[in-house]
This record gives structure tokens, sequence and C-alpha cells, in this order.
């Protein structure tokens, strides 16, 4: 206890030699070990004395005039898009595309090129540029005329400095390759819709497996589908789906394989990936897309009231529905018969005949040539019928036979043996393809 009085004087001394040191140190030692709040002091030269200079400048502003016109550049970089529709007029789609524009509104009704591709139409892309006070700049359209073209019609229609103008373009698509997959909870649609499948690439995907998977009844849930397909874009945009370029579908536990390939001068078609031919002689069904009202079995006659052999299949379906020839022929009979009402007897080429009955009209007439898949009349209710639905026969040597079961035993033809290599390198890549797109779930993508 007499060192206390000394250590106290020691202590004092050093905090009169070094006072910022050990204000340092008594800091530091309290914030380690009370964990108090307290400011540590730096142990580098005291600010205070370093020495002060001020130092003015003028700062010129930017002139306002250029600052205004860079932020109508910035303005007319920002577009807008929309779709026009059948009901449009020139003011709706300017409203649409967020234009006050009467000038441009004037121009767009009175020009011919502008009506023509604008008015009236439905599904056609449109993007519009428009300076800061919402003028009109530049307005684009993009579409294409037919399901089959590759390319694409362009209207531009521009403001200069007489006015604006107007100019009709054609340009090739451009495709890009996507990849999808669904399967199946309801239908097949539903599924495709879910995958944001287009409905033409879902509709050739039904094409393609048409005549080894039924559609209309043989569907499972829990089914899945892979599918390859191209993008057909303008300007970099998708303008709409092109050819399926090779599809899986796995249907009851059997999977089904599909690519497109086309030899040299020949027509292109789709084969399974052993390089056998999936066009067969005949379609399974001679409609896209229906429900399967009543099989090739014995059944109640709805009007008869008895018992009696069903010899075809029933497809329900909307009046006006078409209806395809299942395989290429020759027009036997159009016309009406008895309780078929309209129908229609196609004979092909092995001597087999088939029978469209009940249809509320037909297009085609007594020794046409028929392809398979061309429209020779739409579903109706002619005849003994009691609603809309087409009637169809498969008759063998005169007797009835079921059309899935034809359909399925049709022969096909392979590969050539000089495409052979080609179509072995096609396959390689489409497997490759197939398995990325079996891989992707769009659920788990967003």
């Amino acid at each position: 206890m007499h060192d206390l009085p000394r250590v106290v004087l020691s202590f004092w001394k050093l905090l009169q030699r070094h006072p910022k040191r050990v204000t340092a140190i008594v800091a530091t030692l309290a914030a380690v070990s009370g964990g108090g709040a307290f400011a540590v002091a730096s142990l580098g030269p005291d600010p205070s004395t370093f020495p002060v200079r001020e130092v003015l400048e003028a700062v010129e502003p930017l002139p306002l005039q250029p600052q205004v016109q860079a932020l109508d550049q910035l303005q007319l970089q920002l577009r807008r898009s929309t779709t026009t529709r059948a009901t449009d007029t020139t003011d709706s789609l300017l409203q649409r595309l967020g234009i006050a524009d009467p000038d441009a509104a004037a121009f767009l009704r009175c020009d011919p090129l502008a009506r023509q591709a604008l008015l009236g139409r439905s599904g056609r892309i449109v993007r519009a540029e428009a300076n800061a006070r919402h003028e009109l700049t530049e307005l684009t359209a993009r579409w294409v005329l037919t399901d089959e073209d590759r390319d694409f019609q362009r209207l531009v229609v521009r403001r200069t400095d007489r006015g604006f103008t107007s100019e009709w373009q054609r340009a090739p698509l451009v495709a890009s390759h996507r990849l999808a997959s669904g399967t199946i909870d309801s239908s097949l649609f539903a599924a495709a819709d879910a995958a944001r499948i287009p409905d033409a690439v879902t509709i050739q995907l039904a094409e393609i497996f048409a005549s080894n998977i039924d559609f209309h009844r043989a569907l499972r849930k829990g089914d899945r589908f892979s599918v390859v397909y191209e993008s057909l874009e303008a300007d970099g945009e998708p303008l709409r789906a092109g050819r399926v370029l090779s599809a899986e579908f796995v249907n009851d536990g059997k999977t089904f394989q599909a690519l497109w390939f086309q030899e040299a001068g020949k027509k292109g078609q789709y084969y399974d990936f052993s390089g056998k031919s999936l066009q067969h002689a005949f379609l399974a069904s001679p409609l896209a897309f229906s429900r399967v009202t009543s099989g090739f079995s014995l059944r109640f006659h709805p009007i008869l009231n008895q018992w009696r052999a069903h010899t075809g299949v029933d497809y329900g379906a909307p009046t006006g529905t078409p209806v395809r020839a299942v395989g290429d022929a020759k027009v036997e009979f159009a016309g009406v018969q008895n309780g078929y009402g309209n129908v229609v007897i196609l004979r092909h080429r092995n001597g087999a005949q088939t029978v469209y009955a009940h249809l509320s009209r037909i297009f085609v007439r007594v020794g046409q040539s028929i392809s398979q898949g061309e429209t020779v009349g739409a579903v109706g209710a002619t005849g003994w019928a009691t609603g809309p639905h087409l009637h169809f026969e498969f008759r063998v040597n005169g007797r009835p036979e079921d059309p899935l079961k034809i359909a399925r035993t049709a022969e096909a033809v392979p590969v050539s043996p000089a495409a052979r290599p080609a179509f072995e390198q096609v396959a390689r890549t489409m497997r490759i393809n197939l398995r990325a797109a079996d891989g992707y779930d769009l659920a788990a993508a967003q």
C-alpha cells in the first residue's frame, strides 16, 4: 500500500510528457476490457497541426440546349410495341403505342401502304419510336403472309423534314433453335401451354406421331414429351414458330422419337432415330384434334334403339371442323347416301376404302386425286346423327377394319443407304438437343 503514491506520481509524470499516447493506451485498454463505447484516438500526427490552404476555382456550367437535345435523344431510344387487332383504327393503335400526334394519325389514315398493312389486320407486331413530345418519329410493322413463307414483310413509316414517308420491304426470316418439354396432366394443348410452346408446334407434334399415338384416346396422365423447334425471327424478334426439328414422346411407358431429315433431291420428312420413316401410308385419325365418342365395336344405336355392330370410329367435333384424307386416294363417291348423310368415299392404292360420313359440307368431287392430309369435307350432323360428329370407316376387301390398327401396321420407308452417313450425323446432334430439352424444366427456371 505504501507503493501506491509512488505509482500514481510516476503515472502523472508520464501523462505530462506524453499526453496523447497515454490517452490512446488507456482508451484502448478500457475498450478491450470493459466493452464500453469509447472513441479510440489516432496514434498518428494531429490533423490540427497541418497547414491549411484555401483554393477557389470558377466552374462554368454546361449550356442548357445541348442537355435538352441529349434528353431528346434518350427519349428517342425508348420504344413501345403492340400487336394489331382486327378492330383497330389509326387512333386506337397510336393510343396503345403512347403516340399523341395528329399529323402521324392523318398520314396513317390516308397512306395506302399503312392502311393495307395495319387496319383490319390482327396479330401483326408494331413498334413505334417517339420524341419527348410523344410525336411519332418512326413506326415499324412486321408480319408473314403465310405459314410456309420463309420471308417476312416490313412496313416502315418515318418522319422527315418534309413530312412522313412509308416503305414496304421484304426480308428473310432468321431461324434459331428453341428447346422445350412438358408433361401431360389433362391434355396435350394444356401441357404445351404450360411449357410456353406455340400452338403451331403442338399441332406439328400431334401430326408427327399421328400414326403411332392416338391423341384422341391414348394419352395418359404423366406422359412426357420433349421438342426442338425453329423460332423464326424478324429483326431479332420472334415472329412465328417454324418446323419441329426433333421430338420425343413417352406414351404409356413407350418412347417414340422423330427427327426431320431431307435426302438430296427428295422431299424432307420425319424419321425415327433408326432411320425408319414416320410417314406411314395412313394417318391414325381424319381429324387433327377431337374426342372419340364411339369406337370400333358393338354399340347401342341411338336412333334405331338396338344393339348393332359399329363399323367405324365416331369423332365428336364442332360443325365445320375440317376432315382430312388419311392417305393418298381417288374420290370414289361424294354425295348423299342413306343414313350416312353427306358422305365421301375414297379408294386408296392398295384397294382399301375410307368412308367419311355425316358431313356438313363436301369439298371434293368424284374422280379427283387426293393427297394424305388434304381436306375432303367438314364435320356435320347429316343423315342418322344425333349431333355433330364424324363417322369414319376403313374397309379392306369390302369388310370394315379398325382404322387405328390399320394405321399402325402401314409400311414405312427407311432412309436410303446413300443418305445414311448424313442422317447419322443429324441424329447425333438431335439426340444431344433432345437430352437438353428434356432436362429443361420451365417451372424450375421461373
